[in-house]
This record gives C-alpha cells, structure tokens and sequence, in this order.
C-alpha cells in the first residue's frame, strides 16, 4: 500500500478482487498484512482467496491467524464484552451482522456458538462449531468449546474423543483434562477418569471442587473410605463450600458430629442469604444439615432444614405438576390397545436392554445391583437416552420437544425401528462385559414405557415401586445434581407419584404382562422369593450370586451406592414416621394412591 491508499480503501479494493480474482485478491490482503498485521479482515480476505485458489491448507492458516488478529477489532471487542456481561441478544445481534458481511470469520462463529450454548441452543451451537473447524482445524478453542457442547448433550464418548484431540495440542491444559475425567466417568472410565484426577490435585492440592470431583469417582468405584479423605480435604481448603457437606451427606452411611453441625452452621450464617450468590452453598448445607438433626433425632430442626434447602431449589428450576399431568394424559388418550396393535412388530427386534424405572428412590438400584450379578446381564447406569430420543422427536416433527407424543403417533414405523436402533447405538460405549443383557435404570423412563413398547418392543421393563410415603420422603430428602425438578415440594412429588402409577396402570391394560412390578418392602421381606420371579420375567435362571448382590464390586453412580453394597436391610422402611406431622400436602396430593398401596386405586380422580 502507498502512503496515499488507506486502510478501509485497500480492504474494500481486496474485496471487490475476490469476486472473480483470487490471485491479485490474495496479494492485496498480504500487502495489506505487511503494512498492518492486526488486521483480521485481510487474514480472512486471505483465507477465502486460498480457498478459492486450491490452496486449503493455507487457507485454514488464514483463518487462525484471523483469529489471533480479532482482539484487535473494535466490533469483536464491543461483542466480547456483551458476552462477558450476559448481554446475549446485543452480541448475537452484532455477531449475526459481522457473519452477514463474511460468513467465513470463525472467530465470530465461535462466539456465536457460545451464545447458542448459554441459552442451551446446543444443536446450533455444534452446528456452527463444526463449521469453524472445517474452515480453521486447528482452532483449538472451537474444539474444546465442541467438547463441552458434547458433554452438554450427553455425548460423552464424543467429549472424550474431542478432549483427545485438544489434548493433543495443550497437554497442560487442567480445565480440559477435568472434562474429560468427567465425561469418563459417564461412559465407565473410571480408573482412567480418577489416574486423571490424581493428577490435577497433586498440581492443584488446593483445589477444592477438583478434590470434590475426585471424591466423587472415588465414592463411585466402592472406594468410600478415600471418597470421604478427599471430601475432608477440600472442605480443609474451603469449610464454606455447601456442595461437599451435601457430598458427605450423600453417602448415605456417615453420621455427622457435633463439631460438623457446628461447622454446618456457621458455613451458612456466612452464605449470605440476601444473596443469590450463595443459594447454591446454602440448599446443599440446608440439606446436608437435615441429615444431621435427623441422625441426631431432631426431627423438627431436620424438617426445617429440609424445606428450606428444597424451597431454594424450587425456586431455581419452578417445576409445574400440571405439564406432567398433561404428557400423562395424552399418553393415556393415545396409546391405546388399537393403537398397539396397529404397530405390532415395528420397532429395533433387539431383546439386549432392559429398563427398571419408577420413582426415584425406590430400589431401582438395588435391582440392578442384584441383575448385574447375574452371568448373562450388565449393570450400565442412568442412561438419558430414551428422554432425549423422545425430546428430539417432538422438536424434529414439532418444533418442541414437549409434543413428542402428537410426534410419536405420526412415526412411520420405519421411524420406530430406526429409533430403536439409535437407542443401541448410543448406548453401546456403556457395555463393558460383552454380556448379551444390559440394563439401563433410568427411573424417569416410567414416563415414556410406551415409546420403549414402540422402538423395543422385546426390551424387558422392570417397575421399582415403593412405599409412597416412604418414597417420597426420601426424594424430598435428596438434593439431586441435576433433574427431578418435581421433588422439591411435597405437593408435586405426590402428584408425580399420583402421575406414575396412573401411567403405569395404563400401560397395564394395554399391554398386560410386558411389565414387571416389584414392590421393594416384597423383596426385603423375601429377596429370593422376588429375585427369582424377576429372573422368570427376564427368561433368565435363578444364580445364588444374585443374594450375594453386596459384594459385586461394579461401579455405582446414583444416591443408593453405598446402600446397595451392604446386604438387605429395612433401614429405610418407615422412616417418613418421624416427620408424619408436616407431610400433610404430599398425603393429600397422593390421593387414594397411598390408600391403596401396593395395590392401584380403581379411580384417580
């Protein structure tokens, strides 16, 4: 460029070139690189230049070092900052025009992808990732970003794969090998996931939610003793942090002490309660401290503590019981024995899975804990790939994934089968064992039997079913990571549970017998009397290593893992006794459902 030319002159000159001059375009954005290297436009006029020339590997060069010029635009900078702020419709809007005028700047496509992810549009945002990695391979940042974008979907064994390959270019890089411990031990990679983790807290000994996370690998492998050393260790870093009380609380078979309530206590005089900052530290020390009186028989300080923690968490997520209600109706309209019948040998003919589902809380684990001791069938985990089979669908053919039943009634049955088939496909990195069985305890499935009837139809659905009262007192006692939005209000759990065997009494009569009950207080009464019913169910033989089901060793992920390595024990039973004077919503909300446990009532309304 001469003195004479200036800068906006000789981009626009490169511009109008590249409509039909690669070569002199090319030559203009480098001259314009010579005189100003900041400039990302004339990387990126570069970049379409080579691409148009042939010359994909450099082209891909471009685009990175258009990239690292970014930080130098004003229009980038103004949209990072609306990020940083949580400005999302100013930054989509500038990111959407700066993409509108070159649909090639990756930098801008990732950002946008960022804004996608935060307001959980994570198709869209793997979408225009993807793009940017065809266009700039070695942006490390978008494949990392990918990476979580995985991870959010449920995609683990696509997180790790990805992590493999940021990991590749920055090895050091602890956020990164932290997802992918994470995503690890979602898909049974367990002692790689805590070898992971053992280094990070040698690099980071102060770190106290990695030690956290550590312990929770531990805790999932049966190692409870070290779980519980790594808990203390982070709360020795940070006493204030209310989610590893909660994770000691967790365990199940701690009992805390004096020094630890007190400890409990002054930890949430200190959160803050004017502040949402907090709200998170204080609902896990509200219940991690409803644990603690309950222990110490002080029913009434655990009850306040208990609702408390719940009345946070409520507020979070604002469950509406009336949206379960509805899905329950329609699923009751629509899946009728016609309607069966009408699609009778449609759907994947596999017989490899098997569900137990129900409430949770009510000995989903324990079954699988007994199943998986048997030589032909694997224990998994709580695999979310029904819900999201579902939810896609309804968005797929509806446009929200809250209609999938409407969506389901319009599937071809070729749709069925391929359904089906994806079901397997995606839970094919969880079996380990090469057994012909493996069973997936998602309990919330209960609310799609019908669709697993349709895609499965020789899948095998087993039903855990407990004590309403003691079921849901249970629930109301757990604080879940993730999900179960209606357990934090006694009303809505009742309703739930009113909603579930409602559902289940349905699928009964349409399809007698493709359903196995097994009430929990039965099988504590007579492990083998049920045991073997169950097994009969599964067309499986009765094997002894099912009784012995507390020395299995396998990895257990959810609540009930350290309860289901000790033998049968009625610990549970009855414990909402203590608090009968406060259940008052959930008894009412229940109906005649509690009335007529184990058996169904002949009406809901």
């Amino acid at each position: 460029m001469t003195a004479t030319v200036t800068l906006d002159d000789a981009l626009a000159n490169a511009r109008r070139l590249l409509r039909d001059q690669p070569g002199p375009a090319l030559a203009q954005a480098r001259a314009i690189i010579d005189a100003a290297p900041t400039s990302a436009e004339a990387h990126r006029i570069a970049a379409q230049a080579l691409r148009a020339l042939g010359r994909e590997g450099e082209a891909q060069a471009a685009s990175l070092a258009a990239v690292s010029a970014a930080i130098h635009d004003p229009a980038m900078i103004d949209a990072a900052l609306a990020l940083a702020e949580n400005r999302l419709p100013d930054a989509e809007a500038a990111l959407r025009a700066r993409l509108k005028a070159d649909a090639t700047d990756v930098a801008a496509i990732r950002m946008l992808a960022e804004v996608a992810g935060r307001i959980g549009r994570y198709g869209d945002a793997e979408k225009l990732l993807s793009r940017a990695l065809e266009l700039a391979p070695g942006f490390g940042a978008a494949r990392a970003n990918l990476a979580t974008v995985f991870y959010k979907q449920n995609r683990y064994a696509d997180a790790v794969e990805t992590l493999n390959a940021v990991l590749e270019g920055d090895p050091d890089n602890p956020a990164h090998a932290n997802l992918k411990a994470a995503a690890l031990g979602r898909i049974g990679g367990y002692e790689e996931a805590i070898t992971l983790y053992e280094a990070l807290t040698r690099r980071f000994p102060a770190h106290a939610k990695l030690w956290m996370s550590y312990g929770h690998m531990l805790k999932t492998v049966g190692r409870q003793d070290d779980s519980i050393a790594a808990y203390r260790h982070a709360l020795a870093a940070d006493p204030g942090l209310g989610e590893l009380w909660w994770s000691l609380a967790n365990l199940k078979t701690i009992r805390f002490d004096a020094a630890d309530r007190a400890a409990m206590e002054e930890a949430l005089a200190a959160a803050e309660p004017e502040s949402d900052a907090r709200a998170d530290d204080r609902l896990h020390l509200h219940f991690a401290l409803g644990k603690a009186y309950g222990d110490a028989g002080e029913a009434e300080a655990a009850f306040r503590h208990y609702a408390a923690g719940n009345a946070i968490r409520a507020g979070q997520l604002g469950y509406d019981a009336a949206e379960t209600r509805a899905i329950v109706d329609a699923a009751i309209a629509t899946f009728t024995p016609a309607f069966f019948a009408a699609r009778a040998g449609a759907g994947d003919p596999a017989p490899d899975p098997i569900f137990i589902l129900g409430m949770p809380r009510a000995g989903s684990t324990l079954i699988e804990q007994i199943l998986s001791c048997h030589s032909v069938i694997e224990g998994t985990m709580e695999l979310p790939d029904i819900p999201a089979l579902a939810l896609g669908l309804g968005r797929e053919v509806k446009g929200d994934g809250r209609h999938w039943i409407a969506a389901l009634a319009e599937a071809a049955p070729e749709k069925l089968a391929e359904m089906g088939a994806a079901f397997l496909r995606r839970t094919a990195v969880q079996r380990k064992s090469g057994k012909p069985f493996y069973i997936d305890k998602l309990p919330n499935n209960w609310l799609y039997v019908p669709l697993i009837r349709l895609i499965l139809p020789n899948a095998r659905i087993i039903d855990a079913r407990r004590h309403p009262l003691d079921c849901c007192w249970s629930n109301f006692r757990q604080h879940y990571a993730k999900g179960q939005a209606f357990s934090y209000g006694l009303a809505d759990m009742g309703a739930y549970y009113r909603d579930y065997v409602r559902l289940m009494a349905h699928v009964d009569a349409v399809q007698p017998g493709t359903v196995h009950r097994v009430i929990h207080e039965a099988l504590l009464a007579d492990p083998e009397r049920e045991v073997r019913a169950l097994l009969a169910f599964l067309g499986q033989p009765f094997e002894a290593a099912c009784l012995s089901f507390h020395a299995n060793a396998r990895a257990v992920r959810t609540a009930s893992s350290e309860q289901v390595r000790r033998p049968i024990n009625r610990d549970g039973v009855g414990q909402w006794r203590a608090y009968d004077a406060w259940l008052g919503p959930l008894r009412d909300a229940l109906g005649p459902v509690l009335d007529a446990y184990p058996a169904v009532p002949p009406r809901f309304d």
